[in-house]
């Protein structure tokens, strides 16, 4: 339906208008009565819907409605499927339909900085470009439907230590490439209807008041068309948030703040029409919602149960499978022994915590598939609402195992150890849990460690046990999706979306993160997750991209469309991939990129494409994946956009970030001059890489040199006196020396005003 917003806002009063800048209740925009204004509602996810009933509270204390609870983003994002993703998003926006909610708050880009970040289950990986693409596909699934997303939490919101105080001080460059690189490629290929403003500051501006975030970059640079709103409570000046390009506060602030704004219109410190374009937005954003409302919406609970068991098989990550120890054979003595085999953990904590529609048992999974329920056997092992390790239950777990064939153990991280809220302090496990695996691998050879956890945990025990399947937290079905991954009814095709490092002190942010005090420094710069490990050539136990399957893969015929581009231009890379083993499989096809040589500080590789495929025994398929400007650029903080510089790139095709299988070099031609400034201090080896000035600056070298007595035959004379390498030294310090050292040096030849006079004429080319 066509509305004219603009005469809508014509008629609204200055107070109404105001009024549009906030929310009505905790969960509802405010509507204008009198001019068919409709309230809308948003609510929690981005897992699952969490439609709160009575009371609200924004922390997952209060009862909801059941909807299906699919796997975290932590699990998600290691199917590396676009597709998949994409059906996720359309099932959670056939529920919000069904219960009237037009935004679901979700899903979380923020990259993954350090693995003791609390809230790391609902972020999606430590790679922007990989984050990015799979938010991207959740926006669109959601969107399909006729309700909105809210990309959050923008930006640079990665520890919950002190959320709502901290300064995170990161320089452009960094920012631009890692933390809102992140955020970029969601905006611009899925348009969430709304953007979430994070609690933090952003190099001491808060990131709701944060104009060069909020307009300069996510309006003005990126596109975005729909509104930004607080997280809840992190509004600080209602009026400094509304210029800055924060439409709406969340909750509502009981009229406080809608005063606030009346206040600052006349007085002339806001002016009405950055009041108009906000209430405009949001205006657009309801009738939206409106337009799209499916009325009698309903959704089939049972069909969203077995999408989410089928989503949460594709998320699993098999890390060690030693001897074929998986898929189980039917027929076999199982001890399945873990307390989460009777209550799996399944989803994380705080505002994303959903009243599941049902809940698949593992234990009881475990039976329906092993062929004979009564040859599997349970033992609790441990206990989960404490670390202590209760003797008698492991007693119990060692009898079970050793009378076993095979020995499951359900294992993983309880809800106290991470939330939102909260960061954890380290990567153990509880040892009550650690002691049970060792107990049981001493009386057992054959272990399968199953594990439920929202992000990296420390394996001291990986050299006893034969299998080891990462299960993340996989939702409501999880347990009937370990038993079809267990049994090999589905193959693990899950790769790692985040390094598992051998030790906390081995990751990048160790030194800086939480921060003191009210601020933390991102000093690591670039250098997140597998651009440290990789570059500084530091062992993780498991790296970015690693995941293994039940059937084997080989790749060949790389092939370039173009073997020299501009910058301009786009390049398709074309890999064969064929299954070699028994069974159909999917695998994952990771291409990163590598600057040769460059002169800026770059990481050893970037991801900057993938492809999923799926191969029957003995299939091949071809896959083309398409690389542009981005896919070789960094950010150059003085042009203040992305660069290509000149030069040789690598073409990397990899199982994982360390498992590179084919490569290939490409000549990329920049179409961009960067051209310093010259000054009395430039450097003349800076002067020398630019082709247009160094035939000045070596002409004047040669004069130089030869004014100081310096010739070929000299240096030959200088080695045979002061010993071999003095030339060397000679032109190395005439390389890094600065223009003004012609002045110095040559005695009067070449005056202050010669200077002067080379300065303006090498900045005039």
């Amino acid at each position: 339906m066509k509305r004219d917003i603009q005469a809508l806002i014509a008629q609204m009063t200055l107070e109404e208008k105001a009024g549009m800048c906030s929310g009505s209740d905790f969960w509802r925009l405010k509507g204008v009565e009198r001019l068919g204004i409709p309230r809308i509602m948003v609510t929690d996810g981005p897992h699952g819907l969490r439609k709160q009933q009575g009371e609200s509270d924004h922390l997952g204390v209060f009862d909801s409605v059941p909807a299906t609870c699919f796997p975290s983003a932590a699990g998600m994002a290691s199917s590396w499927d676009r597709e998949l993703i994409g059906k996720v998003g359309v099932a959670l926006g056939e529920e919000c339909q069904a219960e009237d909610v037009a935004v679901l708050l979700g899903p979380g880009a923020n990259i993954k900085r350090s693995p003791l970040c609390g809230r790391n289950f609902e972020y999606f990986s430590e790679d922007p470009y990989l984050s990015s693409e799979i938010a991207a596909s959740h926006i669109n699934g959601v969107q399909s439907q006729g309700v909105g997303t809210s990309l959050k939490h923008f930006a640079v919101n990665n520890q919950e230590h002190r959320r709502m105080g901290i300064d995170a001080v990161v320089d452009e460059r960094t920012l631009r490439e890692i933390y809102l690189a992140s955020f970029e490629g969601a905006v611009k290929k899925g348009q969430p209807w709304t953007v979430m403003s994070a609690y933090n500051k952003v190099n001491g501006t808060y990131a709701s008041e944060n104009e060069y975030l909020l307009s300069d970059i996510l309006k003005e640079e990126w596109g975005h068309e729909g509104i930004v709103i607080t997280d809840w409570g992190a509004n600080n000046e209602r009026v400094k948030g509304l210029s800055a390009g924060q439409e709406v506060e969340m909750p509502g602030s009981g009229g406080v703040n809608d005063k606030k704004i009346v206040a600052a219109v006349q007085s002339g410190q806001l002016s009405e029409e950055a009041l108009n374009r906000a209430v405009e937005r949001i205006l657009r954003i309801i009738f939206m919602s409106v337009d799209n409302k499916k009325p009698n919406a309903s959704y089939d609970r049972g069909e969203h149960h077995r999408l989410a068991r089928s989503v949460a098989s594709e998320t699993m990550v098999l890390l060690k499978n030693e001897g074929n120890m998986l898929p189980l054979e039917k027929g076999k003595k199982l001890a399945v022994i873990g307390a989460f085999a009777q209550k799996p953990r399944y989803q994380g904590g705080g505002s994303s915590h959903i009243k599941p529609t049902q809940i698949d048992v593992p234990f009881e999974e475990i039976q329906m598939l092993a062929g004979d329920a009564a040859s599997v056997m349970y033992a609790q092992g441990y206990h989960t609402d404490k670390d202590d390790v209760d003797a008698a239950l492991v007693e119990e777990a060692k009898k079970a195992a050793g009378g076993a064939d095979v020995a499951v153990i359900i294992a993983g991280l309880p809800d106290r150890y991470e939330s939102e809220g909260f960061d954890r302090k380290h990567l153990h496990m509880p040892a009550n849990q650690i002691q049970l695996i060792e107990a049981v691998a001493g009386v057992q050879s054959n272990v399968v460690v199953v594990l439920l956890n929202g992000s990296p945990i420390e394996m001291p025990w990986i050299g006893q046990v034969k299998s080891v399947l990462e299960a993340y937290l996989g939702g409501q079905a999880v347990g009937g999706a370990i038993a079809d991954v267990l049994f090999g009814k589905v193959n693990p095709s899950g790769k790692l979306a985040e390094t598992f490092p051998l030790r906390l002190s081995d990751n990048p942010s160790f030194l800086f993160f939480p921060g003191e005090g009210n601020r933390v420094e991102y000093r690591e710069g670039i250098f997140v997750g597998y651009r440290y490990y990789d570059t500084k050539k530091v062992e993780p136990l498991f790296p970015f991209g690693y995941g293994l399957s039940y059937t084997t893969f080989e790749y060949s015929n790389l092939v370039l469309s173009s073997r020299e581009i501009k910058d301009t231009d786009a390049v398709n890379v074309q890999v064969t991939v064929q299954n070699t083993g028994a069974r159909a499989g999917r695998e994952i096809v990771q291409l990163y990129v590598r600057d040769v040589e460059s002169t800026a500080i770059r990481p050893f590789k970037e991801l900057k494409g993938f492809a999923k495929v799926e191969l029957l025994p003995g299939e091949k398929k071809t896959v083309t994946l398409t690389l542009d400007k981005r896919s070789f650029a960094y950010y150059n903080v003085e042009l203040k956009d992305w660069h290509v510089e000149s030069g040789n790139f690598e073409i990397l095709i990899g199982r994982s970030s360390e498992d590179i299988v084919l490569r290939d070099t490409i000549g990329v031609e920049s179409t961009v001059v960067v051209k310093i400034k010259v000054d009395r201090s430039t450097l003349l080896a800076d002067l020398m890489s630019d082709p247009q000035r160094a035939p000045v600056v070596q002409g004047l070298i040669q004069k130089f040199q030869e004014g100081m007595g310096v010739s070929t035959d000299n240096l030959q004379s200088m080695e045979e006196a002061l010993g071999e390498g003095t030339g060397e030294m000679f032109a190395e310090m005439m390389k890094y020396m600065p223009l003004r050292a012609m002045v110095s040096f040559s005695q009067g030849a070449f005056t202050d005003e010669m200077l002067d006079g080379l300065v303006a004429q090498l900045n005039h080319l």
